[in-house]
């Protein structure tokens, strides 16, 4: 299969997708034209292929990710890697950092993040396995994973790995005394 025919497959089976899994989904049609998480994914998909073909192209796939958050209000790095049959509903305020590996039939809802934790170079976001559900408001931060069939619930903070099959729920943060530093760019996983 061509690359170009590869990619509007995955584009239909986007919107088959969000048919299926949004009850307030009328038709292809609406989903086509109001669905910010859709467009958002198709965004991704073409600035995706172009960041990966590298040199020139990843400005212009930077630049485009941009703009699809300025239409969506849904942040994706063109570097992050998202399998097939993903559905972001709402999507308002969604963060997917570069180095984050999302697998498929993955469901994330608005306001959930999956960020670092370090300003380092290399992996520092999170691997989500397949039919993961993050739900609203919640935040995976750093090189955890999230296994296979794991849900998130609405609000959680995620900093530990969560097992396959397993509901993360809760917050995690506690009270401390500050790190003895006092450089203000210092490395936030100082913090964690």
């Amino acid at each position: 299969m061509s690359s170009l025919s590869r990619l509007l497959s995955d584009l239909r089976e986007d919107l088959l997708v969000a048919q299926e899994r949004d009850p307030a989904a009328r038709s292809i049609i609406e989903i086509a034209l109001a669905y910010p998480g859709v467009h958002a994914l198709w965004i991704h998909r073409v600035s995706h292929r172009m960041w990966n073909a590298g040199g020139l192209l990843r400005l212009p796939a930077r630049l485009l990710s941009q703009f699809s958050r300025f239409l969506t209000g849904i942040e994706i790095h063109p570097g992050a890697s998202i399998g097939r049959r993903m559905f972001i509903d709402h999507g308002m305020g969604v963060v997917i950092g570069e180095t984050t590996v999302i697998g498929e039939d993955v469901v994330m809802f608005h306001g959930s993040t999956l960020g670092g934790v370090s300003m380092n170079k290399g992996k520092r976001h999170p691997t989500v396995g397949d039919r993961v559900l993050i739900g609203a408001g919640a935040k995976v931060l750093g090189p955890i994973v999230l296994g296979d069939d794991a849900k998130v619930g609405a609000n959680a903070v995620v900093v530990r790995d969560v097992a396959a099959g397993h509901v993360a729920v809760g917050l995690a943060a506690t009270s401390r005394p500050g790190a003895s530093t006092t450089d203000p760019y210092a490395d936030p996983a100082l913090y964690i």
